[in-house]
């Protein structure tokens, strides 16, 4: 059985992105956005980037590190920590493409 997708509307720099994805996976998505938000506007009020295109280029290279370290310093123990680590790579990109 497929998974239904709905619309999830995003807001990023105030702008409005609206995404489908698995019910199942909303939340996730949500939260990224909101990460995704958080550290474009973090490097934004630095006054040293101008565009919104470098702002985000800036900022998926900084979420992109953190998931790096966390995948280098994650215990493959089985738990799933790196399949969550992957989904919210692959949303952070979706977001991204649509900036």
């Amino acid at each position: 059985m497929s998974k239904q997708e709905a619309p999830v509307s995003l807001i990023i720099l105030g702008k409005e992105y609206k995404i489908m994805c698995a019910a199942e996976e909303q939340e996730d998505l949500i939260d990224s956005a909101h990460q995704l938000d958080e550290q474009m506007r973090k490097i934004r009020l630095t006054g040293k980037v101008s565009g919104a295109e470098r702002t985000a280029v800036l900022a998926a290279l900084n979420l992109t590190h953190e998931l790096m370290q966390a995948k280098k310093n994650a215990i493959p123990d089985g738990s799933g920590i790196s399949k969550q680590l992957n989904k919210m790579y692959l949303k952070i990109e979706t977001a991204l493409k649509n900036v």
